[in-house]
């Protein structure tokens, strides 16, 4: 069974940067697209970035544009996002998931294997 665990949440303040980690186990990440997601008390959960099997293509919410970035290392089977610029409003739960698919996908519903998620809290 495919497992995803994050890391690298935490409490920082308005500007500041984190990066995120998303490390596969028990599967070939090569083959799966990857996304992040974040999800706040009361509110559906939203996405964040998505990248496709080989990196080479990433999709990005308006929301984060400019500020995040997403990426993988196929040999390490690790995705990342870089979050820079942070704000309040980022403030969130963060969940990576995982999907057999070609391209890349914006919609929680086209995941098949999700992790437990990491803190993220900006503070102004």
């Amino acid at each position: 069974q495919v497992q995803l665990a994050e890391s690298g949440g935490g409490s920082v303040k308005a500007g500041d940067s984190l990066t995120l980690s998303c490390k596969l186990s028990k599967g070939i990440f090569s083959k799966f697209a990857m996304g992040w997601f974040r999800q706040t008390p009361g509110k559906e959960r939203e996405f964040v970035a998505a990248i496709n099997w080989s990196g080479g293509s990433t999709n990005i919410a308006d929301s984060v544009k400019g500020r995040f970035t997403i990426s993988r290392d196929n040999t390490e089977n690790i995705m990342y996002l870089q979050m820079n610029n942070l704000k309040p409003e980022d403030t969130a739960i963060y969940s990576c998931a995982a999907v057999v698919m070609f391209g890349t996908s914006s919609r929680a519903e086209s995941y098949d294997y999700w992790g437990q998620g990491t803190q993220v809290t900006v503070s102004s």
